[in-house]
């Protein structure tokens, strides 16, 4: 780009390194004022939106399997799976508890560690069988 050229001057906001996102008015051949900065709100204790979904990306991810048994009614499961299972819908829940039931056991869902663990425990607080396990991508 040239130094005279007016199209040098970009006017798109950025992020600096705090998480401070700042604009940029041009103003020709000088060169640009900053605007007035606009911070990140974020609640206290609360990761931003961004750290979020960098860290469930990274996290490894586990299955919640979901174990055939002989003494839970078919009826009862589907409405534990949609009671503890957040998205739930009737037809997935049939669906998982048919495969529990014919092949004895049905991958329930698959996410972080700590959530894995979590749905785990609601599920067995609530007298089904699972148990949580690496997500090896595999059969």
């Amino acid at each position: 780009m040239c130094a005279g050229d007016k199209h040098s001057v970009s006017k798109g906001p950025w992020v600096n390194n705090r998480g401070v996102l700042m604009t940029m008015s041009a103003m020709g051949k000088g060169g640009g004022v900053l605007d007035k900065p606009i911070i990140e709100k974020t609640t206290p204790g609360r990761e931003s939106e961004f750290d979020l979904r960098k860290s469930k990306k990274m996290a490894p991810p586990y299955r919640v399997i979901l174990h055939n048994d002989n003494f839970n009614k078919r009826e009862y499961v589907v409405q534990v799976l949609m009671k503890v299972i957040p998205g739930m819908t009737v037809d997935n829940a049939v669906n998982i508890m048919q495969e529990a039931h014919i092949n004895g056991l049905a991958v329930v869902i698959v996410c972080a560690q700590a959530d894995a663990e979590q749905h785990c425990m609601q599920l067995r607080g609530n007298g089904l069988l699972s148990s949580v396990e690496p997500d090896g991508g595999g059969c």
